[in-house]
């Protein structure tokens, strides 16, 4: 079993929203870390041998054992580290908290990202459809809280900074209003308290580099077609 005082290395890239996950989670642990940034276009040996079956970032690596998958991940660093816990004490509301975490991976990413970066256009409205009803769930489900597990963040925050932060950024770059005060005002309102909060604010990439890139990635898109 790995101690907690073994050295931690994560394998990432700055502009994935998995990364950023995985280093909230080190970060509102207190956990010192060493940070390899991968070239995507150009996976590292280290990369291929610590990843063999998705050749993707983040990857985790605590002593000599690696990770995968940005929530599992996070999961086994509240588990290893038990200061500021991440999921609730509650079976129930761990529940719920991982139901809701894993809801944003198969329902919001893909259709939200499928919006803005995909050329077809009734594909689009498609997903732009499927991405709007299930941002109404999670509106629902944050109601009149500050975070989702309550005052504090916790697993489900964390796995939401796709929707707090990439979410605002591509719709902006597509002219798409797949976030906003008015269609959603309560998720809207935690995504403002969310990227406001010390410790997401400093785990955050830089927004211009990101906004660039992803902005190539979508005229290059429609400059093909």
């Amino acid at each position: 079993m790995a101690s907690s005082q073994e050295e931690v290395t994560l394998l990432g890239a700055t502009g994935s929203p998995f990364v950023c996950r995985v280093k909230i989670a080190l970060k509102l642990k207190g956990i010192e870390y060493k940070y390899v940034e991968e070239n995507l276009a150009n996976k590292s040996e280290q990369l291929l041998k610590y990843n063999p079956v998705h050749k993707k970032v983040p990857v985790f690596v605590h002593g000599d054992k690696p990770l995968a998958e940005s929530l599992v991940i996070v999961e086994y660093i509240d588990e290893t580290w038990n200061n500021n816990p991440i999921l609730p004490s509650d079976p129930y509301q761990r529940a719920l908290a991982r139901f809701w975490s894993k809801f944003i991976d198969d329902n919001i990413v893909g259709s939200t990202w499928k919006s803005v970066f995909t050329a077809d256009e009734k594909e689009r409205e498609k997903n732009v459809a499927e991405a709007s009803e299930s941002l109404q769930f999670l509106e629902n489900e944050i109601a009149d809280k500050k975070f989702f597990g309550g005052e504090e963040l916790g697993l489900v925050d964390i796995a939401a900074v796709y929707v707090a932060f990439w979410i605002p950024l591509v719709q902006e770059i597509a002219g798409l209003e797949l976030l906003t005060s008015e269609k959603f005002p309560n998720l809207y309102k935690w995504s403002q308290e969310f990227v406001s909060h010390p410790i997401v604010k400093e785990s955050l990439p830089p927004r211009d580099p990101v906004f660039g890139f992803f902005k190539g990635r979508y005229e290059s898109l429609f400059a093909s077609k």
